[in-house]
């Protein structure tokens, strides 16, 4: 009585012991990466609030100014026809500056229609050479000479006056006139609704981008936190499973050494089918099957043996006392 008296299960409080340390270490681990994540979603949310209002103040910016254009414009070199007296090249020079500028006004405006719905069913922003010197002579009744002239000097300045000439292939470098095939705007001229509209859109692609990014990442987050928990919450209900199972084969050991079992084993499966209602059998498998792996590997006071009962080969399990128990009964 007295041995029956005692707490015959020490080596299960230490592997209790033990194996309760390392599950509370997992969720501890998990909690931790849990909080991290949560930071660096926070921090993420903020910046993506913080690049939408950049992204729509860039793509805003400012009406394209001609006052640079302007600038560089007067820079360009003058050829009076070999003309050198200060009238003469006054006189070029405003003649260059005027048709520049038209150029410039034209082609930008052009650009800024095609960019803005393209309302005259344009079919690129890069205006034929012939359709820009039909305008500019209808403007400034300026000849063909002027404009080739503009175009020379537009390809030998190294200044950027805002307009592009480009040829056949617009990824070469156009370096004679003859070679240029449509002009266009390097600044379109659009009005603030169109800008703001652009800018909205561009700002609100950007935003669904980095929004569905973030979506995924809290899906994700909340994903991670769903399956620890399940995980805690199998893990517990493994070890309780493990000590209902201990207790259900030393009970019956106690009985067949009391001559109330015939045999000093019990099968695996009646212990499962007592333990578990047959409505819970399938949701509680996977607990069982872990418990039952549990035991196999780290309780040394339950063997695992196959015994033919009733015709069938089965597995059972036997309770082992320990060495002390057997030294004491001596």
């Amino acid at each position: 009585s007295t041995l029956l008296g005692a707490d015959p299960r020490p080596g299960l409080r230490a592997t209790r012991t033990g194996s309760a340390g390392a599950a509370r270490a997992r969720p501890e681990a998990g909690r931790r990466l849990e909080r991290c994540l949560s930071r660096l979603l926070f921090w993420a949310s903020l910046g993506l609030l913080l690049v939408f209002l950049g992204i729509l103040w860039v793509k805003m910016g400012k009406p394209s100014a001609p006052q640079e254009a302007e600038d560089n414009m007067k820079l360009l070199p003058v050829d009076c026809d070999s003309k050198t007296d200060e009238f003469c090249q006054a006189k070029q020079k405003a003649a260059l500056l005027e048709l520049l500028h038209e150029l410039y006004n034209f082609l930008a405006i052009q650009a800024g229609n095609f960019e803005c719905g393209n309302p005259e069913k344009l079919k690129s922003k890069c205006i034929p050479v012939m359709e820009a010197q039909e305008y500019l002579a209808n403007v400034t009744s300026s000849s063909s000479a002027k404009f080739e002239a503009a175009l020379t000097w537009i390809l030998s300045s190294n200044k950027d006056v805002g307009i592009w000439l480009k040829g056949e292939d617009p990824s070469e470098l156009v370096t004679t006139v003859d070679k240029v095939v449509c002009l266009e705007s390097a600044r379109p001229r659009m009005g603030v609704g169109c800008r703001l509209s652009r800018a909205l859109f561009t700002a609100i692609t950007n935003l669904l981008i980095f929004f569905w990014c973030l979506a995924f990442l809290w899906g994700l987050l909340i994903l991670l936190k769903y399956r620890w928990r399940k995980l805690e919450e199998e893990e517990q209900a493994m070890y309780e499973m493990v000590k209902k199972i201990i207790d259900v084969v030393q009970d019956h050991y106690v009985d067949w050494e009391q001559d109330m079992e015939r045999y000093p084993y019990v099968g695996i499966l009646h212990v499962r089918d007592t333990l578990i209602p047959p409505q819970s059998r399938r949701r509680m498998k996977r607990v069982w099957d872990r418990a039952v792996e549990f035991l196999a590997s780290n309780e040394s006071r339950i063997q695992t043996e196959s015994h033919r009962v009733a015709g069938e080969d089965m597995l059972v399990w036997r309770w082992t006392k320990p060495s002390s128990f057997s030294d004491s009964e001596r």
